[in-house]
C-alpha cells in the first residue's frame, strides 16, 4: 500500500475580510422599490427598501434566469416577472418550490447603503 504526505510546507493563506459595496444612500431607493447593482465580476444584486429596511439577494431565478429587480416586490416577498416565483428577501427562501436564492448581508451606516459580498 502506498502512502501519501498530506502534511504541507505551506502556510494556509488567511481568509479573506468580505468586501463591502456602497450601493447608494438611503434616499435613492425608496421604500417599495428594488434596484439592480452589477458587481465587478459580471453577477447582479437585486436590493430592496422594505419599509425602510434594505436587503439583497442575488439577482436572478434560478428557474429560467429572469432578473428578480424587475419582479414585483409586496412586503418581504420579491415575485419573478417570467413566471410568479416567490421568495423571501430576507432570506432567500423560495416560497414557491424547494429552493433558494442567495441573500447578503446589507448594513445602513452613515446613510449609505452597504452590501457585505
Amino acid at each position: 500500500m502506498q502512502s501519501f504526505n498530506t502534511e504541507t510546507d505551506e502556510k494556509p493563506s488567511p481568509a479573506a475580510d468580505p468586501q463591502t459595496l456602497i450601493v447608494g444612500a438611503t434616499g435613492d431607493l425608496q421604500p417599495g422599490a428594488c434596484i439592480r447593482v452589477e458587481l465587478p465580476g459580471g453577477d447582479e444584486l437585486a436590493v430592496y427598501n422594505v419599509g425602510g429596511e434594505f436587503y439583497a439577494t442575488e439577482n436572478f431565478c434560478p428557474h429560467k434566469g429572469a432578473p428578480l429587480s424587475e419582479g414585483v416586490l409586496c412586503d418581504h416577498v420579491i415575485e419573478c416577472a417570467l413566471h410568479g416565483w416567490q421568495f423571501d428577501v430576507r432570506s432567500g427562501e423560495c416560497l414557491t418550490v424547494n429552493d433558494r436564492i442567495k441573500s447578503y448581508r446589507v448594513r445602513v451606516e452613515d446613510g449609505l447603503v452597504r452590501v457585505d459580498l
